[in-house]
């Protein structure tokens, strides 16, 4: 008999944010676009950059949770997200700024360090290169 419900869980590095049993749906943002997961949906797996995620449940109605980037996995009938970061009990139009203004803004701070990681590493490897022909 296929699951009429799901269980989701969503992970924060030191910590469970949220574990929810009875969800009837979840809509998860992607860099592709927006998908639903229902409880006979196919096992799948999804990068998610930061964004808006939405699950149900009887109990609880529709709710948001802003999150940063990660994975979601959908193994039967659980569901784990995986994210560094999560907001919740705020509306959806504020947990929409919210990702603007913390979620995004960070990573735009992380490529600026990873840019410049990159120019250390390739100028030690020029000069690496030039000290082996000598």
């Amino acid at each position: 008999m296929p699951p009429t419900s799901m269980n989701l869980k969503i992970l924060l590095p030191f910590q469970v944010f949220a574990e929810k049993a009875g969800v009837s749906r979840i809509v998860a943002e992607t860099r592709e676009g927006s998908f639903g997961l229902l409880p006979q949906r196919l096992d799948c797996v999804a990068a998610l950059p930061p964004g808006i995620l939405a699950y149900e449940t009887v109990a609880e109605g529709e709710v948001f949770v802003a999150v940063d980037e990660g994975v979601l996995v959908k193994t039967g009938a659980d569901v784990l997200v995986s994210v560094r970061r999560a907001l919740a009990g705020m509306g959806l139009a504020q947990l929409r700024a919210a990702v603007e203004q913390e979620f995004l803004t960070l990573d735009e701070d992380e490529q600026s360090v990873r840019a410049v990681m990159a120019k250390l590493e390739s100028g030690f490897l020029r000069r690496f290169a030039s000290f082996q022909h000598e």
